[in-house]
C-alpha cells in the first residue's frame, strides 16, 4: 500500500518532481542521473511568486545520497517552464544513452 507522502507525489512526464523551497529534482532516485532545478530569481505577479531565473543542472549520482552527484551540465532559463523542457530532455537523453551502452555490454 503507497503511504500518503507517495499519493501526493507529482508525477511529471513519468518521474517524480519533488520541490525542497525554491530547490526542484526531477528523476528516478534509483536511477543513476537526477535533474535539479534552482530558483535563482523570481518575481511577485498579483500574489504569485513566478520564477525569472531558474538553473538547471544534470547530476550524475555517486551514491544514494544527492550531495556526493557530478554535475554533468549546467544551463540557465529564464523561466521554470523552459528550465523544465531542457531538464526532462537532457535527463531522457541520458538515461537512453545509458540504457543502450548497457544493453550493448550484456
Amino acid at each position: 500500500m503507497a503511504t500518503k507522502k507517495e499519493k501526493n507525489m507529482l508525477i511529471y512526464r513519468g518521474k517524480p518532481l519533488l520541490r525542497d523551497g525554491d530547490v526542484l529534482y526531477y528523476g528516478d532516485f534509483s536511477e543513476n542521473f537526477i535533474t535539479r532545478f534552482t530558483i535563482t530569481e523570481k518575481k511577485k505577479v498579483k500574489d504569485l511568486d513566478v520564477a525569472t531565473k531558474v538553473t538547471i543542472e544534470l547530476l550524475e549520482k555517486a551514491t544514494d545520497s544527492i550531495k556526493g552527484a557530478k554535475l554533468t551540465k549546467k544551463a540557465e532559463r529564464t523561466s521554470l517552464y523552459a528550465a523544465l523542457d531542457i531538464g526532462v530532455f537532457w535527463l531522457e537523453d541520458i538515461l537512453e544513452m545509458e540504457k543502450e551502452f548497457l544493453s550493448k555490454l550484456g
